[in-house]
């Protein structure tokens, strides 16, 4: 198990809760969790992998999750921009010029926005279970739920299995703490897909430790509002992307299906495409952790 040490950081008036584990002289890893998770959903395995490997890897929770500040987004509404400035400031905040960005599904956007528009930060990116930042799934999204046929430029909509959960999910009460872990701990498990073992003890720990670490429990929604706004800052193409980008991708994505990986890799210049045969968009699996730890090591090299 890695040491860290834990620091609050400032965002503008936002306050985000940080952690950095490693040497603060070596290279350094930037942790970008995805839509409504806090940065420990990054497995202490991976980043101890990390650690091991000469980087000092810094996680944070997002606006709306974890102990950083939750918003208003009816009165103060926010965009993928806003996010990648709370990545910077987190920088700012342990005095790192330069990173290696490693984003996660919304995480992946926000990495993409940032080697884009902020490149002087990054030192490599690795996006993963994402797909173009230009490209919103939420259309796709709507049709599949309504039972329309797919539009031509649509990349496919989540599976009918995840989609059938989701319709269920939003009947269900959610207001205790076991109602909380039962309804996320069963999401986890559709996210994790159908092939690849699920680790259940590690699910239930993060959704644990997710509900007990924030006072606003559906702030992280405003996740979604954000990640679908469409601003002209996220239409500048990728094909400007100069740092080394590495996209990773399960072949059983249940979210966001395999071609939105191979997408975003054709839009970056000599981006590297790696598929993870059986991974879903979870990284909640026996040996996962350490096995995409060990790739980000090495992309990070």
């Amino acid at each position: 198990m890695n040491t860290s040490t834990e620091l609050i950081v400032g965002s503008g008036e936002l306050r985000l809760w940080t952690e950095r584990a490693g040497n603060s002289n070596d290279p350094a890893v930037l942790l970008v969790m995805g839509t409504a998770a806090s940065g420990i959903g990054w497995p202490d395995e991976l980043v101890d992998v990390l650690v091991a490997g000469g980087r000092q890897v810094i996680r944070y929770d997002h606006r709306d999750t974890g102990r950083s500040t939750c918003v208003d987004f009816a009165t103060h509404p926010y965009t993928l921009a806003d996010m990648a400035a709370d990545a910077t400031a987190v920088l700012d905040g342990h005095g790192v010029a330069a990173a290696h960005i490693v984003g996660a599904s919304l995480g992946g956007a926000i990495g993409q926005w940032l080697a884009v528009h902020r490149p002087e930060r990054v030192l490599t990116l690795t996006a993963m279970m994402t797909g173009p930042m230009g490209h919103s799934a939420g259309p796709a999204w709507a049709r599949a739920m309504a039972g329309q046929a797919p539009d031509p430029s649509d990349l496919p909509p989540p599976t009918a299995r995840f989609l059938a959960h989701l319709a269920q999910r939003a009947t269900l009460p959610q207001g205790t703490r076991e109602e909380y872990v039962t309804a996320n701990l069963e999401t986890w498990r559709v996210l994790n897909g159908g092939v690849l073992p699920f680790d259940e003890p590690a699910a239930r720990r993060f959704v644990e430790a997710s509900f007990d670490r924030t006072g606003n429990h559906s702030g992280a929604l405003n996740h979604d509002l954000a990640g679908r706004r469409m601003t002209e800052d996220r239409l500048a193409p990728l094909s400007s992307i100069k740092a080394p980008a590495l996209v990773v991708h399960g072949t059983e994505d249940p979210l966001r299906p395999l071609p939105h990986g191979r997408a975003l890799a054709e839009e970056i210049p000599h981006s590297r495409f790696q598929p993870i045969p059986g991974m879903g968009h979870t990284l909640f699996s026996p040996g996962l952790p350490q096995q995409i730890g060990e790739i980000i090591r090495e992309h990070t090299a």
